[in-house]
């Protein structure tokens, strides 16, 4: 943790005595911020992009803080930031916004709401970062922790801010921390810090990989000797930013990695953590690859935070996974039907494809400024390509190679028209998987938006091949 200055506060704290704090974007987490404040005694100046559109949101959820100012207006932005004690952008808002140029340019303290709800609050928590699996494993860590009896609430990159769950009367916390809420934290410092895994991706919010990166390592750079750093076994892509962490390090091994020597990981279809077995990777309702993964992150952080093997063996056994992440959407004769739309960058794509044989693939949206040629990594679990919105072109031009060998590629332009494509392509008995590798808002909100609108596709199909009495015939 950064050291304390002579009046005891550490390095980024905000009192109300400072003055005010210019909040910047209105969306959920701003709010919560900005009500926090209010809440603490602080003034607080909000500020927005789109202020018509925060305007009429923000009572709703969280109260009036008086005007929402254009933070797009350069001349207002200044004025109000060189008067202010702080800024705290909401984690949207990419390091090239005027809030944190102005704020540098001042000397005014830029402050990441994880450091404020760190300023307030010192019960334990857990923290999960990382470019896949962090939602699936923060809500298995917080369910593992209420079984043992450790009262836990999921926080952070979700529906709720860090600095609105510190309110709540529980033990501890599990704070799914993106790369945007961990950009600029200075004294954030869970008591068990995990880092899943490494990839591409929101290279459209980052200047570049690196940069992107050195946002997660973060996670790690307030720990102490007595704190936790949860670390992919041998994983070469995040092994160089662990290598001068100060907290005690607890590794955890993938699947593939069968006799890993580290803390958790699988022996002969065992999960193992510490030397105590756990579960059977074949009692677990989701044992695809990744799954696998996810369940052994989950475990090392989950036991470093005090549950009970039995408790962490009896949510494993009982958690079938979270919507839109693989999920089961449905059989359409004889054809299987999965919703990945979580899968927003090309990374996640392939580690979900690898756990199939032959499958049509339904891929593409907005691309985030990723190359998606890393999917043709997986041209060998697929039997064909139905590609989608803005980046449909770039999915086609993936698997056209001759590396890829002859995969039937079609290119659909809605929803409707794609899941009737895919089940055409689809060989007797194989899936449909919708993974983008893309974000969803050329078409949609959101990827729940877009996942939802699978599967009401897909219950649709089912119904007008029902009524045709034809449920083998694709033609």
């Amino acid at each position: 943790m950064s050291a304390p200055a002579a009046d005891g506060r550490t390095h980024g704290d905000v009192t109300p005595a400072d003055g005010p704090v210019v909040v910047v974007g209105m969306g959920v987490t701003g709010r919560a911020v900005a009500a926090a404040l209010t809440a603490r005694g602080h003034e607080v100046i909000a500020a927005d992009d789109k202020p018509g559109e925060a305007t009429g949101t923000q009572a709703a959820a969280h109260g009036a803080f008086g005007d929402i100012h254009d933070s797009t207006d350069e001349r207002l932005l200044r004025k109000l930031i060189s008067h202010a004690a702080a800024v705290v952008p909401a984690p949207g808002v990419p390091p090239r916004h005027l809030s944190y140029t102005l704020a540098d340019g001042a000397g005014v303290p830029v402050v990441s709401e994880l450091d404020l709800a760190a300023q307030w609050d010192s019960r334990p928590l857990a923290a999960i970062t990382g470019t896949n699996g962090k939602t699936t494993v923060t809500v298995l860590t917080e369910r593992m922790l209420n079984r043992s009896g450790i009262s836990a609430v999921g926080a952070g990159n979700t529906d709720i801010a860090l600095v609105e769950a510190i309110d709540r009367d529980v033990s501890a916390f599990v704070v799914e921390a993106s790369s945007f809420r961990l950009h600029r934290v200075r004294r954030f410092a869970p008591a068990v810090a995990a880092w899943l895994n490494l990839a591409p991706d929101h290279l459209d919010w980052h200047r570049d990989l690196r940069d992107y990166a050195a946002s997660k390592a973060r996670i790690w750079a307030a720990q102490g000797p007595d704190d936790v750093a949860v670390v992919p076994f041998g994983d070469s892509d995040v092994e160089p930013w662990a290598s001068g962490i100060r907290s005690r390090r607890v590794a955890f091994a993938a699947p593939r990695q069968l006799e890993a020597p580290c803390d958790v990981h699988y022996e002969r279809g065992i999960l193992v953590a510490h030397g105590d077995r756990v579960v059977a990777a074949a009692d677990l309702p989701r044992r695809r690859p990744h799954d696998l993964s996810n369940a052994a992150a989950a475990t090392a952080v989950a036991l470093e935070m005090g549950a009970s093997v039995e408790a962490v063996a009896a949510e494993l056994r009982s958690f079938d996974g979270l919507p839109h992440r693989l999920a089961f959407a449905g059989r359409v004769g004889d054809v299987s039907f999965y919703n990945d739309s979580k899968a927003t960058a090309p990374h996640a794509t392939v580690a979900a494809l690898r756990g199939f044989s032959a499958a049509v693939l339904i891929a593409g949206g907005r691309n985030k400024g990723l190359d998606l040629g890393e999917l043709a990594a997986i041209a060998a679990h697929v039997h064909g390509v139905v590609a989608i919105g803005e980046a449909a072109g770039e999915v086609i031009d993936c698997f056209s190679g001759p590396a890829c060998g002859r995969i039937e590629l079609v290119r659909a332009d809605s929803m409707p028209e794609a899941v009737e494509a895919a089940y055409r392509l689809a060989q007797p008995g194989r899936d449909v998987v919708l993974s983008p590798g893309c974000a969803s808002f050329d078409w949609y909100s959101g990827y729940g938006q877009r996942g939802e609108h699978f599967a009401a596709e897909v219950a649709d199909l089912g119904e007008r091949v029902r009524s045709r009495g034809r449920a083998g015939d694709r033609r």
